[in-house]
């Protein structure tokens, strides 16, 4: 979801947000920041004091949480040593739960909070963004983290429209995150791209006979593009359309040998899904260098 669609577009500059602890500003798109020095001991979420997963800084400097709202079905975690933060790390977090923080003195919190939805975070989602934190030294946390941060900077001064551009660009940079770390390992990709091709091999198997039997058909009934269909057979070094040739030519060398004397040549090549008798001909001798009636001659 584009963070644009959803803008408020209220000529109004980032305000403070009374009552709030720290400095707490609410931006237009839906987004709150919060930044705030640390307590040793202190809690992050709406669901009040109590048991609840545990945050861990052994070491001071600054953190940024992004706080997920209208989350829920997880069930808070008791006991255990806690998930360790390192300066610069970023920790999704489901605001409708408590977690515990224990930071040492000088540390500083920059808080994001916005709704699943502009970041497009689903229920199946939800408990592996918030498994572990965005390391500040990973590919995408390098270049993230400090962005952010200089972006909630610059909250307190901002004018209307830079505001918006800072909620905006702010939305847009946490919704990347998120598909980054919901993205399959590549190697799950590979296993369901893999997986996906034996069932089309196998449809196509199945369709064989059939005239109509098209790349647009096959995409179709497995709800997927023309386009990706062909590239799934490009990967494989052929085409769909070299692919299904070159079965219905198998089943017709096959064919030819049991049917010899009890059916024509062009009764074969239709009970294969190939129209033109003539088509056939040219493609058979082609690929096996004599004609079909040579075939079934040379197969006693």
């Amino acid at each position: 979801m584009r963070a644009g669609s959803t803008m408020d577009r209220r000529e109004e500059p980032p305000r403070p947000v009374a009552g709030s602890p720290g400095a707490r500003f609410r931006m237009a798109a839906g987004l709150d920041i919060v930044i705030r020095e640390a307590a040793p001991l202190m809690h992050l979420g709406e669901g009040g004091p109590g048991p609840g997963p545990r945050l861990v800084a052994r070491e001071a400097g600054e953190f940024l949480f992004v706080g997920v709202r209208g989350g829920g079905g997880v069930s808070p975690g008791r006991g255990g040593p806690g998930t360790p933060l390192r300066p610069g790390d970023i920790l999704f977090y489901d605001t409708g739960l408590t977690h515990r923080l224990d930071l040492p003195p000088g540390s500083r919190l920059k808080v994001f909070l916005l709704s699943r939805t502009l970041l497009g975070v689903e229920d199946s989602g939800l408990r592996r963004l918030t498994a572990a934190p965005v390391r500040a030294g990973s590919r995408l946390g390098s270049l993230v983290s400090p962005f952010l941060s200089e972006l909630a900077e610059m909250v307190a001064t901002a004018d209307p429209a830079v505001g918006e551009a800072i909620a905006r660009n702010a939305v847009d940079l946490l919704a990347t995150l998120v598909m980054e770390q919901l993205a399959p390992p590549p190697g799950d990709i590979a296993d369901a791209r893999r997986a996906l091709l034996l069932r089309i091999q196998k449809f196509i198997e199945q369709h064989l006979a059939d005239p109509d039997l098209s790349p647009e058909s096959i995409a179709r009934a497995h709800h997927i593009s023309v386009r990706y269909l062909h590239k799934l057979f490009r990967d494989e070094d052929t085409t769909v359309g070299r692919w299904i040739r070159h079965r219905r030519l198998e089943e017709c060398q096959r064919e030819l040998v049991r049917a010899k004397g009890r059916q024509t040549i062009a009764a074969v090549a239709r009970r294969w899904g190939f129209i033109s008798p003539t088509h056939f001909s040219r493609v058979f001798r082609a690929t096996y260098g004599m004609s079909p009636s040579e075939w079934q001659g040379a197969a006693g």
